[in-house]
C-alpha cells in the first residue's frame, strides 16, 4: 500500500471506530465490575466485525467497478460524507443509560453490538474498492484500530463513564467527511 492509501485507511479506521468506541466506553462505566478480559472480548469483536464487513462491501462493489470507475470520487466522497454526516446526526440522538443495559459480555448481546457498530462498514467497503487495490491489509489495518481503539474506550469508559460519548461520534463523522472531501479534491485536481 502507499502512504497515501496507509493514511486514508488509518483514517477511515479511527473514523469508523467511533461508534465501537462509544459503545465500549458506555458499556465499560455501566458495567465497571467487569474485567479486563471483558474489556478485550468486546473489542476483540468490534475489531473482528469492523474488518470483516468491509469485505462483504468490497465484494459486492467488485462487480461494479468497471461501471463506477469514470465517478469514483464521487461514489467515495458521497458514501464517506454519507457515513459521517449519519454519525454526527445520531451524536445528537444518543440517549443517556438511565438503567443498565443488557450485560455486554452476554455473547448474543456482544453480537448485536458488533453488527450495530460496524454496518457503516458494510458502505465503506464499497469506498475501499475504489481508492486500495489490498482490500485485506485495508480491513486488517481497519480491524486493529478498532481493537485499540474500543479497548481505550472500555477503560476509559471504566475511569471517566460515556461523559464524552456523543463527542466521539461527532469525531468520526467529521474524520470521515474530511477523507471523503480529501479523496474527491485529490482526483478532481489531477
Amino acid at each position: 500500500m502507499l502512504r497515501f492509501e496507509i493514511l486514508t485507511v488509518c483514517g477511515i479506521g479511527v473514523g469508523l471506530a467511533a461508534d465501537a468506541l462509544a459503545v465500549s466506553a458506555v458499556c465499560g462505566g455501566v458495567y465497571k465490575q467487569l474485567g479486563i478480559k471483558h474489556g478485550l472480548r468486546m473489542a476483540l469483536f468490534f475489531g473482528a466485525f469492523q474488518a470483516f464487513m468491509p469485505i462483504i462491501g468490497w465484494a459486492v462493489s467488485e462487480g461494479f467497478k468497471d461501471f463506477i470507475a469514470p465517478w469514483d470520487h464521487w461514489v467515495a466522497f458521497a458514501l464517506l460524507a454519507g457515513v459521517g454526516g449519519k454519525m454526527i446526526y445520531e451524536s445528537f440522538a444518543i440517549e443517556r443509560i438511565e438503567r443498565k443495559p443488557r450485560d455486554p459480555s452476554r455473547l448474543t448481546v456482544l453480537l448485536a453490538l458488533s453488527v450495530a457498530t460496524s454496518i457503516d462498514a458494510l458502505a465503506v467497503g464499497i469506498t475501499l474498492s475504489l481508492i486500495t487495490e489490498s482490500i485485506f491489509m485495508a480491513v486488517a489495518l481497519i480491524g486493529l484500530i478498532t481493537f485499540v481503539i474500543s479497548y481505550i474506550g472500555w477503560e476509559a469508559g471504566r475511569r471517566f463513564g460515556h461523559f464524552f460519548e456523543n463527542r466521539l461520534e461527532i469525531a468520526g463523522g467529521i474524520i470521515l467527511i474530511v477523507i471523503g472531501v480529501k479523496i474527491l479534491l485529490g482526483h478532481l485536481s489531477a
